[in-house]
């Protein structure tokens, strides 16, 4: 004997094997373009915002989900010819509730910090003995001569 049962937004349809036999007389229903759990990318066919899509990578959801909500939508909806330069407000608000939150948001620097085994080096490392440049000789230099090919040796000074 087959039977339907409604779970939340599904319906489980038992079947029987006579029933699975027979050709299927079900009827595809159009989808509906409006509906938030399908995915339409980040801004839906109506131009409102895509809360659900998985690209904002759970911004929406998160402790600063509102402040982030509240700087995005301003953006999104900003008329003015610099577009978001209307919203400086909302995206401090975020940006001060995400530093609440270091864990879970960590600023970019911070991120690449984390990946080297030291500080991020404003200047270049200096040269060792065995890897240091010999200098060239200035081309009116009696040493220069091109005929000479260069030596692992230091330059002594």
């Amino acid at each position: 004997m087959s039977y339907c049962r409604e779970e939340g937004k599904d319906r489980i349809i038992f079947v029987t094997k006579e029933d699975h036999e027979a050709p299927s007389n079900a009827e595809l229903i159009a989808e509906d373009p409006d509906d938030p759990y399908e995915e339409h990318g980040l801004i839906l066919p109506s131009g409102d915002i895509n809360w659900n899509c998985p690209c904002l990578g759970g911004m929406a959801s998160g402790p600063c989900g509102e402040q982030f909500k509240s700087a995005f939508s301003c953006f999104h909806y900003s008329k003015e010819e610099l577009k978001g330069s209307d919203c400086l407000d909302q995206f401090r608000g975020m940006q001060e509730c995400m530093q609440r939150y270091p864990e879970l948001y960590p600023q970019e620097d911070e991120k690449e910090g984390a990946s080297t085994d030291g500080p991020p080096e404003t200047e270049p490392a200096a040269p060792t003995q065995d890897s240091a440049p010999v200098p060239a000789s200035a081309p009116d230099s009696p040493s220069s001569s091109k005929d000479t090919p260069p030596t692992d040796r230091p330059a002594n000074s």
